[in-house]
């Protein structure tokens, strides 16, 4: 089995592309989504990051915004976060691969820190989802409570998507229609499999 790691900058329409790749098939492993359940009540993030940051954590579930805000303003916070999070995160995406194994020859791990975090050693391929920085900027502003400080905030901690292009096995623009984004799904599905069978 192929591993990918799908992964793109903040408003670059990597949830959408995600989408696509699941419904041609393809076992998707939403990072995004995990945090959701772990920040959720009951969930296995809830307590450790009380401890961390008690303001945070309102109605007995995590609130992504306040934490986001915490984080903005004690920049330190936000690598003992990780620490709690991120092998939460890695015990799922683990138990998924395990599990897709048995029935699939490609899955996706889709990681928006995925260079951030050095996660590009744990897959075999990558995939940027890409577009423009002006489009980009639109979406990400039409986004509920997102400013421009801290959309650049949210910037000044992610990899430049340049950089992410030049290390990425295969580019989806996503600056197009999105059938024109899907095609370049279904491509970079054929290219894949090409290559798993060389």
């Amino acid at each position: 089995m192929i591993v990918a790691g799908l992964t793109g900058s903040i408003a670059m329409g990597k949830s959408e592309t995600a989408k696509m790749f699941a419904a041609r098939g393809i076992p998707v492993f939403d990072s995004d989504a995990v945090v959701h359940e772990l920040y959720a009540a009951g969930g296995a993030g809830v307590a450790p990051l009380q401890a961390l940051a008690p303001e945070a954590v309102v109605g007995g579930s995590v609130d992504r915004r306040k934490l986001a805000d915490l984080v903005q303003t004690d920049p330190a916070l936000l690598k003992k976060i990780e620490a709690v999070v991120h092998p939460l995160v890695k015990a799922r995406q683990a138990a998924f691969l395990k599990d897709a194994e048995r029935h699939t020859d490609i899955a996706v791990l889709d990681i928006p820190l995925l260079f951030e975090t050095a996660r590009e050693k744990d897959v075999d391929i990558v995939i940027v989802v890409s577009a423009g920085a002006a489009l980009q900027r639109e979406r990400a502003l039409a986004r509920p409570g997102m400013t421009a400080e801290k959309l650049d905030f949210i910037l000044s901690r992610q990899m430049p998507d340049a950089e992410k292009r030049r290390h990425a096995d295969y580019v989806i623009d996503t600056s197009v229609s999105l059938g024109e984004t899907a095609r370049a799904v279904e491509q970079v599905i054929a290219a894949i499999r090409a290559k798993g069978k060389a």
